[in-house]
C-alpha cells in the first residue's frame, strides 16, 4: 500500500512539473513567449499627397481709415456694405475749429511778411542791426512753415476713397468726437476682384510648396470650386497660430461673389515630391510631432523598435519620410505587446481570418 502512494505521488510530481513547464518551441523559447503579428512589406515610393488648409478671404489693399486730426465728425456718407469709388468723399469733420486755426497762421504769416519787410528797410537805413533782421527772417520762416501745416490738417480733415471698394465696418457715427487716428471706417478694394486667400501650414508642407502651385479652393459662398495658385510664402512663423502662413491668389476670370473674411478650404497640389513609406495608423507608436516609433523585422522572427521621422498625415495613412532604410517589414498588428528584441510569429492572410 505503501508503495501504491508513492508512486501516486511521484505522478502528480511529474504532471504538475510538466503543467509548469509549458510548451516549448524547436530554439528552446515557450509558445506564450512568441506574439503573433501582421506584417506588410515596406516599399519606398514618391508622395504625391496634396495639402489641404484653411483661411479666410482678404484683399491686398485692406484698410482701417481715420481722421489725422481729432474733432467732431460732422458727415458720413456711406453704410457698412456700400460700393465706393476712388477718390469719393467718405466722412468729414466739422471744419470751425480747423478753419479757424488756418486763419490764425494766414495772419501770423502776414504780421511775420510785413516785420521782415521794416526789418529789411531798417537795416538799410542803418537803423536795425543785422541780427534784428535774422531774427525777423526766422520769425518769418517759421510763419511760413506752421500755414502750411494747417492747411495740411485742413486737407486731411477729410476722408476719401483711395481705390474702388466696399466698405466692410463703419466704426462711428455723425456727432462723435473722435481723436487723432481713431478708426472710422475699413475699406477694401474687393471692387478690383483682386482677391486673396491667406491660410496656415506646417514647415514641413511649407518646405514642399513653390510660387505658382496650383491650388483648388471650395468656400460656402460659391457653388463652383475656385481655382487659384500660390502667390506668396511667409518667411517667419506666425506666433499667433504657429503656422506658416500662405497666401494663395484666385485667378482671373472667375465669376466671383466673395466677402473679406469669409471662411474657405483649400487643396494645393505642391509641385515638390518626396520619398518615402505610407504606412497605417495603427502601426505608429508614441507619434510626438514630427517624429514616432514603429516595430519592424527582416527576419519575421524578432522584433526591433526604431524611430521615425514623420512627413504628412492623409486619411488612409501617415507618410514616412526616414527610419525604415534597409528594414524589410513593418509590423502593423500586436505592436501594443512588442518591445524591442520581442520574438515574433508572422500570421499568413488565413490565419489572420480565422483569429
Amino acid at each position: 500500500m505503501k508503495n501504491i502512494l508513492n508512486q501516486l505521488s511521484l505522478f502528480a510530481s511529474l504532471s504538475l512539473l510538466i503543467a509548469c513547464g509549458g510548451t516549448e518551441t524547436n530554439d528552446g523559447l515557450n509558445k506564450e513567449d512568441i506574439i503573433p503579428v501582421k506584417l506588410i512589406p515596406l516599399q519606398q515610393g514618391e508622395n504625391t499627397n496634396t495639402i489641404q488648409a484653411s483661411g479666410v478671404f482678404t484683399t491686398e489693399d485692406e484698410a482701417v481709415l481715420s481722421f489725422k486730426n481729432g474733432g467732431i465728425v460732422q458727415q458720413i456718407t456711406v453704410n457698412e456694405g456700400d460700393h465706393v469709388n476712388k477718390g469719393q468723399l467718405l466722412a468729414k469733420l466739422n471744419m470751425t475749429e480747423i478753419n479757424t486755426g488756418v486763419q490764425q497762421t494766414d495772419l501770423a504769416l502776414e504780421k511775420a511778411e510785413r516785420d521782415y519787410r521794416r526789418a529789411q528797410q531798417l537795416f538799410t537805413d542803418s537803423v536795425a542791426t543785422k541780427e534784428q533782421l535774422e531774427n525777423a527772417k526766422t520769425a518769418r520762416d517759421i510763419a511760413i512753415q506752421q500755414n502750411r501745416a494747417a492747411q495740411f490738417n485742413q486737407n486731411f480733415s477729410e476722408i476719401r476713397a483711395s481705390t474702388n471698394g466696399y466698405i466692410l465696418k463703419r466704426f462711428v457715427n455723425e456727432g462723435q468726437t473722435v481723436g487723432p487716428g481713431t478708426p472710422i471706417l475699413q475699406v477694401n478694394g474687393a471692387g478690383n476682384t483682386d482677391w486673396k486667400l491667406k491660410v496656415g501650414v506646417s514647415d514641413q508642407q511649407w518646405a514642399l510648396l513653390n510660387i505658382g502651385d496650383e491650388a483648388l479652393i471650395e468656400s460656402n459662398l460659391s457653388i463652383e470650386k475656385i481655382n487659384g495658385q500660390v502667390l506668396r510664402k511667409s518667411e517667419g512663423i506666425d506666433p499667433s497660430s504657429g503656422t506658416f502662413s500662405v497666401t494663395l491668389k484666385i485667378n482671373p476670370g472667375q465669376n466671383l461673389n466673395l466677402a473679406s473674411g469669409a471662411f474657405a478650404r483649400a487643396i494645393i497640389y505642391p509641385s515638390n515630391k518626396t520619398t518615402g513609406w505610407k504606412i497605417p495608423y495603427n502601426a505608429l507608436l508614441d507619434g510626438n510631432a514630427n517624429q514616432g516609433f514603429v516595430f519592424v523585422t527582416d527576419d519575421k522572427k524578432t522584433a526591433k523598435k526604431v524611430k521615425v521621422t514623420l512627413g504628412a498625415i492623409s486619411k488612409d495613412g501617415v507618410m514616412v519620410l526616414s527610419g525604415l532604410e534597409n528594414y524589410g517589414y513593418l509590423i502593423i498588428s500586436g505592436s501594443a505587446y512588442l518591445s524591442d528584441g520581442s520574438k515574433i510569429n508572422a500570421l499568413s492572410n488565413q490565419d489572420s481570418l480565422k483569429n
